[in-house]
C-alpha cells in the first residue's frame, strides 16, 4: 500500500470511529476484573466528555456511567436493593453538612495539628511529584477537591482525577469547578469509586496523591497495595496524614493517644513506611511538623 492510500486509510478508520463515538480506554478499568473498559463517547479526560460517555466491561457485561456530575465506578453500582454499613468515618464525610463546610472551616482547624495548610502542602507535594510531571495524577480521597483543583490548574499534568466514595464531595468539586471557568476547560474528571478498589489498570497510573486521607480508610494497607498496584514503573505515591504520635512524643503520654484515637487509623512514622514498604514501594521520604506528616514513595 502506498504512503498516500495509506493516510487515506487511516483517515477514512478516524472518521468511522468518531461517526461511531466507541474507543476503547485503557485508563478506567472494572472495578470487579480490572478489565480496561470500552467507551462509548467523546473522547477526553473531563467533565463533559466523561459525563456524555458510557463504558462497558467486555469480560464481566457490567456498565457505568456518570451519575449527576460524576462516573461511578463502584462495584455496587447499578445495584438498587443492596447497601453496605460502612464505618461511620467514612459515612461522615459522605454528609452533606461535612461536605459543604470541608473548606468552609473544616480543613483549617487541621494547622492545629501542625498542617502547614492547603497552599504549602500543595507545594509540598509538587516537589515530591516532579518524576511523575507530564503523567496522568489521580487524587483518592479528594474530598471536595481542594487540591485536585490544584493539581488541574497548575497545567503540570496531561490529566488529573478527582476520586472520592463520597457523593457530595464530589458534588461540591463540581460545584467549585463551576465558578473557575479555566478549570472547565481543563482536564479533569470525577469519578466515584473506593480506595481499596482503584478502577485503573495495573501500572497505568504515574501519580497517586492523597491528602489528609490514610486515617480515614478502613484498611490503610489495603488501600496503599491498591496504590501500588496501577502505579506505573517510576510513579509516585504522595500522601498526607495525622500521626498517632512521632518519635518526640513523651512515653508517657502514647498510651492516652493510644486510647483517644481509636475511631481512625492513626498510624506512626514507621508504620507508615513498613505499611509502604510491604506493598512494593520504595525511597520512602517524609517531612514531620508535630502530628503532621506528608509522605512520599516510588514504584521501582
Amino acid at each position: 500500500m502506498c504512503c498516500k492510500c495509506d493516510a487515506s486509510f487511516k483517515d477514512l478508520r478516524t472518521q468511522a470511529t468518531q461517526q461511531n463515538q466507541t474507543v476503547e480506554t485503557e485508563l478506567f478499568s472494572c472495578p470487579v476484573c480490572y478489565e480496561p473498559l470500552i467507551r462509548k463517547g467523546p473522547p477526553g479526560l473531563n467533565l463533559d466528555a466523561i459525563y456524555r460517555s458510557g463504558f462497558k466491561c467486555k469480560k464481566c457485561n457490567k456498565s457505568y456511567s456518570s451519575k449527576d456530575v460524576f462516573l461511578d465506578l463502584t462495584v455496587t453500582t447499578g445495584l438498587r436493593n443492596y447497601t453496605e454499613v460502612k464505618p461511620v468515618r467514612t459515612e461522615l464525610f459522605r454528609s452533606p453538612l461535612v461536605s459543604f463546610l470541608y473548606e468552609r472551616g473544616w480543613r483549617q482547624n487541621f494547622n492545629l495539628s501542625g498542617f502547614p495548610g492547603a497552599d504549602e502542602e500543595f507545594r509540598m507535594a509538587q516537589e515530591y511529584f516532579k518524576p511523575a510531571e507530564g503523567g496522568t495524577l489521580v487524587d483518592v480521597s479528594c474530598g471536595s477537591g481542594l487540591f485536585s483543583r490544584k493539581f488541574a490548574k497548575s497545567g503540570t499534568y496531561s490529566g488529573v482525577i478527582a476520586l472520592d466514595f463520597s457523593e457530595n464531595m464530589l458534588r461540591q468539586c463540581n460545584d467549585f469547578i463551576k465558578q473557575d471557568a479555566s478549570l472547565l476547560a481543563s482536564n479533569i474528571a470525577l469519578v466515584r469509586a473506593d480506595v481499596s478498589r482503584l478502577p485503573f489498570s495495573s501500572g497505568s497510573i504515574d501519580a497517586v496523591h492523597a491528602g489528609a486521607a490514610l486515617h480515614c480508610w478502613p484498611s490503610p494497607s489495603n488501600a496503599i497495595a491498591e496504590i501500588s498496584r496501577i502505579l506505573r514503573s517510576g510513579g509516585v505515591f504522595v500522601g498526607s496524614t495525622f500521626l498517632r504520635y512521632t518519635s518526640s512524643t513523651p512515653w508517657i503520654i502514647r498510651p492516652f493517644r493510644e486510647r483517644v484515637m481509636q475511631s481512625y487509623n492513626y498510624l506512626t512514622e514507621e508504620e507508615i513506611e513498613e505499611v509502604c514498604t510491604n506493598s512494593g514501594l520504595t525511597n520512602f521520604s517524609k517531612k514531620v511538623q508535630r502530628s503532621f506528616i506528608m509522605f512520599s514513595a516510588q514504584k521501582p
